[in-house]
């Protein structure tokens, strides 16, 4: 996946979104799954695409199998810089 803002698809942007509002949490394992507002996200794949592509990870040092709240690292920020804050 390209961090590159005009390659991330209108879910990735979405996802990142909710990840910057604080609205998102990770499940801690090689292939973290994703939930938005308490649901499970409806597209994992992307989830763990976001995740390899180091544009967001858990918050702490939870253990596998354990939710943790989701943060952005600095490349999910400047990945998300190009796009309004509103989803």
């Amino acid at each position: 996946m390209s961090t590159h803002p005009n390659a991330l698809s209108r879910r990735a942007i979405a996802m990142l979104k909710a990840i910057a509002a604080g609205r998102a949490e990770l499940r801690c394992s090689c292939e973290p799954d994703l939930r938005v507002d308490g649901l499970p996200c409806c597209d994992q794949t992307t989830a763990h695409d976001l995740a390899r592509a180091g544009l967001v990870r858990a918050v702490g040092t939870p253990s596998p199998g354990q939710w943790a709240p989701a943060e952005l690292t600095e490349a999910g920020h400047l990945a998300l810089g190009g796009f309004p804050a509103a989803a």
